[in-house]
């Protein structure tokens, strides 16, 4: 690349972009052999800077894309010209996205439109249910089709690439970034959690609860929040902390449970986030990251979704439980009842998979060898 080292442009629009991409940008940022620029399009700015700010990280670039009752379109288009005009300033030699978010396909698109290559972290996920997650499933399936560089986080993932006719010299298994996130997490400074948190009794046991998946809002979202509130009264030793959202479709079913048993609390930081995480007793989620955080925390966790891709975490940490609100009763009252955690696990990762994409971005460069594939 004409004996310079190659830039790349980072684009995060959402915390767990910021929080899966924070290793890379770290580690690549300390690489001589690369320069880095962190671009920001806003699709959640109200969390997105503190996620960035727990790793010491800031974007050096803003596009605040987000406005009042936005829809997905509208943050797309956004995203698509806001990226666009970044490019046509200096294009770099990459563009690399996390994940399944409107703002990386967004990114993935106007670098394809520019003739810039483009890298997916965390490629090759999928449920093969174009409607659940929605709109993810149909992005990450699009961000693969157009990346060069095809970060898997696992074997299985890797293997979905090859069957769909991925180039084999394109897919790279690196592990999942979100384990090497909370190792660092847990290094870093306590945040706004001790004041969000403050009066939970150490004896008391801990429910961690996350639901805001787009295709859950309305009937099935409330449906979820009546089996949590008789969940609830059936054990009401558990105190079942609920951290808010910032959509408020997402966020309103949820704030009318049981303020007696439940504490609804604003978005942690992620530092503190991993320390809550590490104190409950099981979790109970439609996030796709709280799936892989919890399993290498060793924490039981509900999936409350018709379906997931990270079936790696399922049988010894997770349970699929759906979303009829009579099985959500049932498993959140079995959860409650066991005490015993179960072991650690590395299924998604070891810690290791930031410096595996960063020799993949090497190879792919003509850089390095290529990397040895994380093994599950």
């Amino acid at each position: 690349m004409s004996g310079r080292p190659p830039e790349i442009l980072i684009v995060v629009g959402t915390r767990p972009e910021a929080v899966k991409t924070a290793p890379v940008a770290l580690l690549l940022r300390r690489d001589r052999r690369f320069r880095v620029k962190l671009l920001a399009t806003g699709q959640h700015r109200e969390i997105l800077s503190g996620a960035l700010a727990s790793f010491g990280l800031r974007a050096d670039r803003e596009l605040r894309v987000m406005r009042a009752r936005r829809t997905p379109n509208d943050v797309l288009a956004a995203v698509v010209g806001g990226v666009d005009a970044e490019l046509s300033r200096r294009p770099p030699d990459l563009v690399l996205v996390q994940g399944d978010t409107t703002s990386a396909l967004a990114a993935a698109l106007a670098a394809f439109h520019r003739g810039v290559p483009v890298a997916h972290l965390e490629a090759g996920l999928r449920t093969d249910d174009i409607a659940n997650p929605f709109p993810e499933e149909l992005n990450r399936a699009t961000i693969d089709l157009l990346a060069e560089i095809l970060l898997a986080p696992t074997p299985r993932a890797g293997r979905r690439l090859l069957r769909e006719g991925a180039d084999s010299r394109k897919i790279y298994v690196t592990g999942n970034t979100v384990v090497d996130a909370l190792q660092l997490a847990l290094k870093r400074p306590i945040g706004n959690g001790p004041r969000v948190l403050a009066g939970i009794p150490e004896d008391r046991p801990v429910a961690v609860v996350t639901l805001h998946r787009r295709e859950s809002h309305g009937k099935i979202l409330r449906g979820l929040a009546a089996a949590l509130a008789r969940a609830s009264a059936r054990r009401p030793d558990v105190l079942w902390i609920v951290p808010a959202h910032p959509h408020p479709a997402a966020h309103a079913p949820l704030a009318a449970l049981p303020r007696e048993r439940f504490r609804m609390v604003p978005p942690l930081d992620y530092p503190d986030f991993i320390r809550l995480l590490s104190r409950a007793s099981f979790a109970a989620t439609d996030s796709g990251g709280l799936q892989e955080e919890a399993t290498a925390l060793g924490l039981r966790y509900l999936v409350l979704r018709r379906t997931t891709e990270r079936p790696e975490g399922l049988g010894r940490w997770g349970i699929l439980v759906g979303v009829e609100p009579t099985a959500v009763e049932r498993a959140l009252v079995r959860a409650a009842d066991r005490r015993k955690k179960p072991p650690k696990g590395g299924a998604f990762g070891d810690g290791q998979a930031s410096r595996r994409v960063a020799a993949a971005l090497a190879h792919w460069a003509g850089l390095g060898p290529r990397p040895r594939a994380f093994s599950g």
